[in-house]
């Protein structure tokens, strides 16, 4: 289990190892110098410009490294980064340096970013003057869970003069976990509590007919609905008295992973795996914030986790935790299995969210008759993904035969999603046919309409 503890918060002084680099502009003059002794055979007077050069070579490399090496100026770094990253975001990262050198230096930060970003060239090349701070930021994408080793600072060092340079190394080392997309989630959260969804591509859902659940007497004001009034109330008061409906609460919005081989396609470098537990977790925290319960189960070709329906404090991070610890065992998955374990353990009337991918309608038909079973007693949504990779392909001008008969494959494609789709509607059976991107919009959209028009 990942500690916070191992986040370092002090500053860490890098240590000055003595590591000596001679630049490329000191091998650059360096041949230079060596030119002009070649030269210096057939033409005697430019062999006493080669060794006056020489001279003040030397001087000049010397010069450089008293600066460097004999003055008392070190070199501090801190890495500022959270305590954990999250899936599929853009997550920032600070650099803070602090330099006690009596003079600029012009300097290279390789930082040991984690063997999971592939990024062997990763440097930063800037400067800091004497005696000042500075910061470096950059981002860090991850895209898959688990964790992320960081490993030393590394600051290569040189004076304005750039003959040598001198290495500095800091003990950086830290492990992070990468959890499901909690930045996501916040700024859902927060456009939510600012009722700015609309800038993030959730719709505005006009409600249809009345809220359903009581919720308190208070007095008229212009504009409300007469059928509202409540006229013993008023008689009582002597005042105009309404009563006042909320959307029904408390209702039940549980999230299925199928943790099979068929999410383990991979699109924009995430496995579709990971965009439904992004997406899950999303979903979870709009739901408990429209006052209803969360749950999720994973399954395979056996139930791997299940977080019954709840909202109570601390319920989300139970979600989060289990969410992170998500992996697929590559199995054909068992739908019977799944019906069973929800015929057994939900009782009251849910909202059933089904991540999986069915590429090909025969493997669809194949679970329909538990998909049916489990719409019979829930509301069952199923999530299926637009394959975008052969979309852009179907839409790509044909040139020769073979590039026409690729085409009308994969037009077919497309079409058997949307076959699908109504297929799913048949059963009376709602769908979600979405890019994996797009997910978690849609995704909320499809779960506020739901709630304005009362399915659940």
């Amino acid at each position: 289990m990942f500690s916070p503890s191992k986040f370092h918060d002090k500053p860490k002084l890098l240590k000055g190892n003595r590591t000596l680099y001679f630049s490329n502009r000191f091998f650059t003059a360096l041949l230079g110098v060596v030119l002009l002794f070649t030269l210096g055979y057939p033409f005697p007077w430019i062999f006493i410009v080669a060794r006056f050069a020489l001279v003040i070579l030397a001087a000049t490399v010397l010069i450089d490294l008293l600066w460097l090496f004999a003055s008392k100026g070190k070199i501090s770094v801190k890495r500022k980064i959270g305590i954990r990253l999250s899936l599929g975001d853009e997550n920032p990262v600070t650099l803070q340096l602090k330099s006690s050198f009596p003079f600029q230096l012009k300097i290279e930060i390789i930082d040991e970013v984690p063997s999971q970003f592939q990024k062997r060239d990763f440097y930063i090349k800037s400067h800091i003057g004497a005696g000042k701070r500075k910061n470096f930021n950059y981002f860090l994408k991850p895209l898959s869970r688990g964790e992320y080793e960081f490993g030393q600072t590394r600051v290569i060092a040189g004076t304005l003069l750039g003959l040598v340079q001198r290495r500095f190394s800091a003990g950086n080392e830290q492990m992070l976990p990468v959890y499901p997309s909690f930045i996501s989630m916040r700024k859902f959260e927060l456009m939510s509590i600012s009722n700015r969804l609309e800038d993030i591509g959730i719709k505005r859902i006009r409600k249809i007919g009345q809220h359903s659940e009581f919720d308190q007497i208070r007095e008229y004001v212009p504009g409300d609905d007469s059928r509202t009034l409540n006229w013993k109330a008023t008689a009582r008061k002597g005042a105009l008295m309404v009563n006042q409906y909320q959307d029904e609460r408390s209702q039940q919005v549980i999230s299925l992973l199928d943790m099979g081989r068929v999410m383990e396609m991979p699109f924009e470098g995430m496995a579709l795996l990971d965009y439904a537990i992004n997406a899950s977790l999303v979903i979870s925290n709009t739901a408990m914030l429209k006052h209803d319960k969360a749950g999720l189960i994973s399954f395979s070709n056996q139930l791997h986790s299940l977080v019954s329906p709840d909202r109570r404090g601390g319920h989300m991070q139970r979600i989060l935790e289990t969410l992170y610890n998500q992996k697929t065992d590559f199995s054909e998955s068992s739908y019977e299995r799944l019906y069973a374990a929800i015929h057994s353990r939900i009782r009251q009337r849910s909202l059933l969210v089904l991540y999986t991918n069915f590429e090909g309608l025969p493997s669809l038909k194949r679970q329909l008759p538990y998909l049916q079973k489990l719409a019979s007693k829930h509301l069952l949504l199923v999530v299926i993904f637009e394959n975008t990779e052969v979309k852009q392909l179907a839409a790509n001008e044909s040139k020769n035969l073979q590039e026409v008969y690729i085409h009308a494959i994969a037009r077919k494609f497309i079409h058997d999603k949307k076959v699908m789709c109504n297929e799913l509607k048949r059963y009376g059976i709602l769908s979600l046919l979405t890019r994996p991107e797009e997910l978690s919009v849609n995704l909320i959209n499809k779960y506020l309409e739901i709630k304005a028009r009362e399915l659940i």
